[in-house]
């Protein structure tokens, strides 16, 4: 497990586009544990004190499975959205598990 790489991405929206960009999320979210290998887990979560925020949390085999998932249909329609919703991205970070 120590190559593993994991990605907390976070994204503010707004009432309006909130449930489209959620959807998005989870179709990008299925697809990636579906249809990727190197894809080991991927939850999208809401902060119960921060309605409008969407953070995502993903698990993959290493660098070069993230880079895969970049270029598969499902992320393109995640990042068409993102431009086309006007979703903000707040942060993503990039993490080394080293325990358990």
């Amino acid at each position: 497990m120590a190559d593993h790489l994991t990605v907390i991405a976070e994204f503010a929206t707004t009432p309006e586009t909130f449930e489209k960009f959620l959807d998005i999320c989870r179709y990008d979210s299925e697809r990636s544990v579906a249809d990727e290998e190197g894809c080991h887990e991927f939850n999208v979560l809401t902060p119960q004190d921060q309605p409008d925020t969407i953070v995502l949390y993903e698990v993959y085999a290493g660098r070069p499975a993230f880079e895969t998932h970049l270029k598969t249909p499902h992320f393109q329609k995640f990042a068409d959205a993102l431009r086309d919703l006007k979703i903000q991205e707040r942060s993503v970070r990039f993490f080394t598990r080293r325990a358990p």
